[in-house]
């Protein structure tokens, strides 16, 4: 069983020591179970962000099901895997989207990023440290439900952004995630985003019904990101293979994505170290070692 700092430890002879250190915000959007529309969100979320002038890197968690190449109409170019073995750099396989945004596709041929050996490890934070691209934003779009390998992704990430929809089975996948991340594994802040609503008015209703029953329960802060109204503009744009940001920019959508970027990119910096891109890596070796994932 390999502990964090043996993972931790298989590091030190790959670490930069003098490279110098970025604040990186860090975003895990998360829901409890799919369905929930989280890829959308992500993509195109990350797009916005990207339009507001700050650097985007978006992280294809969903090792299964992996989609945010296909709703982008982009073929990948390499694998984790290959950045492993050594055989390229995360520049290598980086896709670019728009400008400011790039998407680190699912690694096919690993099937946890969270049970890598700690020499796997030691090569992913390498990887991340000597990643020439710029990055403000790392986006991470995790798998569903509430496995070990998506409650790391989260507690590592600086914010964690859980997405419901009003819907019985997604309300209560969506407070299981929170009870989880809060009494777990001590998150105390987590913003929530509703999904597919009728109206504005609809998204501040299942808000203050999750936040009654978690102020009575959990010792946590939850804070509203607002909501995406259903819209076929955003259904057309996923046909389309085309993000509704860019198909549609004036959808209702996609007025409410470039609201969702904005206060986003109104949230303070990170402070270092833990904004520092490889710290994040640290930190998912840590929260992935201490939940018994074996070498």
């Amino acid at each position: 069983m390999a502990s964090s700092a043996t993972a931790l430890a298989a590091t030190e002879n790959v670490m930069p020591r003098h490279q110098p250190l970025k604040p990186v915000q860090v975003i895990a959007v998360t829901g409890g179970k799919g369905g929930v529309g989280k890829s959308n969100i992500a993509i195109n979320t990350a797009l916005e962000i990207g339009k507001l002038g700050q650097s985007v890197l978006v992280l294809d968690a969903d090792l299964g099901l992996a989609n945010i190449d296909v709703l982008c109409d982009i073929k990948p170019r390499g694998t984790l895997k290959e950045v492993f073995d050594g055989h390229a750099t995360l520049d290598d396989i980086l896709l670019p989207i728009s400008n400011n945004v790039s998407l680190l596709p699912a690694c096919s041929g690993v099937t946890k990023i969270t049970s890598l050996s700690p020499a796997e490890y030691g090569g992913l934070i390498h990887a991340f440290t000597t990643l020439q691209s710029p990055i403000d934003t790392l986006i991470i779009d995790t798998s569903a439900g509430i496995s070990d390998q998506v409650t790391s992704f989260c507690c590592a990430a600086r914010e964690v952004m859980v997405v419901v929809c009003d819907e019985p089975t997604s309300i209560t996948d969506a407070y299981s995630m929170i009870k989880v991340l809060s009494t777990d594994f001590n998150v105390s802040r987590i913003n929530v985003l509703v999904n597919k609503v009728s109206s504005s008015q609809q998204g501040v209703d299942l808000f203050n019904k999750i936040i009654r029953v978690a102020d009575k329960n959990l010792d946590v802060m939850l804070n509203y990101l607002g909501s995406v109204p259903h819209d076929e503009h955003l259904q057309r744009g996923v046909q389309s293979q085309n993000p509704v940001v860019n198909l549609f920019p004036g959808s209702r959508s996609a007025i409410a994505f470039q609201k969702l970027a904005k206060k986003i990119h109104g949230w303070p910096e990170p402070k270092q170290p833990i904004g520092r891109v490889e710290f994040f890596i640290e930190r998912l070796v840590s929260y992935s070692t201490s939940a018994g994932i074996p070498e």
